[in-house]
């Protein structure tokens, strides 16, 4: 077969010459002697319309075989046409079938239930919607690397087993070898301080993992983290690069993926927030705001859902909540010196009831503290040998936070769940596809 083709998107460029496209067929509709294919190859729809006087007659017998998502090869004329989709259509003249398709392809230009669109995740990729999502997180993904790169932070990867965890519930575990038990990540932050006493700045950028049982529309059982270690920055230098990066995802997006959230029919002027300067507020403030706005939560807990959203209603635009409860928070945090019974932390709650996209903190430089805490925390301390000695051998002030990248780009998308921003979700009760 001759590899020569044309991309959807790029048929801009070649109005007025023939060319060939390789597709996948989404809709049919014939007038007679006139025809109509739609199609789509992941970067654009195409209109093609067949003429039967036009065409050789084994193309128009092959257009009469066609069904949903048969995979076809159209060659013919591009020519510009407001009407159709990207502004061009093609007048065809060859069409080829390369793959057929039976006529029970699953997902029909119907409502189906969630389950079912879940069960059929390969397939439901394929829609429009789901196109759009993944070109965002593609921006994404590619924006958070623009980002470091352009402030010379190190990209750097971390383990996915370990044996030292960073939290201190919601834990995967397998027997490894003789060594024990291991852990999958839950984040590569205690090997990125490892590494920002090395090089300076860097961030790690993978998959980590949460066995939490948890079924709300924010969370995931294995999910993406960005998740940068700064050596000399302190919790103020941490909120004022973490409101640097949000701004700079948000504003990436809308200057590039217009086209996707128009799809995905995403007011964004929800998202000119992110051009103010984002709120800090001190937890026990937090508290006292929610507590005004009926809430029962009481000095001491952590902030809910419900309690977040109350929070950023008040705003209308992200907020750091600060200084939590050292009991509320994981035993690498920096105790406050201005109330010990806080550590130097914040959480970054995003707008539209969204919640926390980041986890931020100052991290305990001081050896005994830090071993006290992994000891009141009844963590093994025999694991974290190798990490208590980066406060013995030079120890040094630095900080860290931890972006997930489903949360965000479902807070910037306007997406409702957050198992529609992730190629194959996995969450409890699902393990398949």
């Amino acid at each position: 077969m001759n590899q020569s083709s044309t991309r959807i998107a790029d048929l801009k460029h070649h109005a007025g010459a023939v060319v060939t496209v390789r597709a996948w067929v989404t809709h049919l509709r014939s007038k007679g002697k006139v025809a109509f294919v739609v199609a789509r190859d992941g970067t654009g729809i195409l209109q093609a319309v067949l003429v039967k006087s036009e065409v050789p007659e084994a193309s128009w017998n092959a257009f009469a075989e066609l069904t949903q998502e048969a995979s076809v090869a159209l060659t013919g004329e591009v020519r510009a046409d407001a009407r159709a989709p990207g502004g061009f259509e093609m007048g065809v003249q060859t069409l080829e079938v390369i793959g057929t398709s039976p006529n029970d392809y699953p997902i029909q230009p119907k409502e189906h239930g969630i389950d079912f669109l879940l069960d059929h995740r390969a397939f439901w990729l394929r829609s429009q919607r789901q196109v759009a999502i993944m070109r965002v997180r593609h921006e994404l993904e590619q924006a958070v690397h623009d980002f470091f790169y352009a402030r010379d932070f190190i990209r750097c990867d971390t383990p996915i087993l370990t044996a030292a965890i960073g939290e201190r519930a919601g834990l995967f575990s397998t027997d490894y070898f003789d060594e024990g038990t291991a852990y999958l990540a839950q984040t590569g932050q205690l090997y990125g301080e490892a590494l920002a006493a090395a090089m300076g700045r860097i961030y790690t950028f993978g998959p980590t993992f949460r066995a939490e049982k948890s079924k709300t529309r924010r969370h995931l059982t294995e999910f993406w983290m960005i998740e940068p270690e700064m050596a000399w920055y302190d919790q103020d230098d941490n909120m004022d690069l973490q409101e640097a990066f949000v701004r700079y995802l948000v504003e990436r997006v809308l200057e590039r993926r217009q086209e996707e959230l128009k799809v995905l029919e995403r007011d964004t002027s929800k998202l000119d927030c992110v051009s103010q300067p984002f709120v800090r507020l001190d937890y026990g403030d937090a508290v006292k705001l929610a507590q005004g706005k009926g809430s029962d939560i009481v000095w001491g807990d952590d902030l809910g859902a419900p309690d977040e959203a109350l929070i950023v209603d008040e705003y209308q635009r992200p907020v750091f909540v600060v200084n939590y409860p050292k009991e509320a928070k994981a035993f690498y945090m920096k105790e406050n010196p201005l109330d010990p019974r806080t550590v130097r932390c914040a959480d970054l709650l995003a707008p539209e009831g969204r919640g926390e996209i980041i986890g931020g903190s100052q991290r305990e430089d001081d050896y005994d503290k830090i071993l006290a805490r992994l000891t009141h925390e009844g963590l093994p301390v025999e694991a974290y040998g190798w990490y208590l000695d980066l406060r013995k051998y030079g120890t040094f002030t630095h900080s860290g936070f931890g972006l997930g990248l489903e949360r965000t780009i479902a807070w910037i998308c306007g997406i409702e769940h957050i198992r529609e921003v992730i190629p194959f979700p996995r969450m409890m009760g699902r393990l398949s596809p």
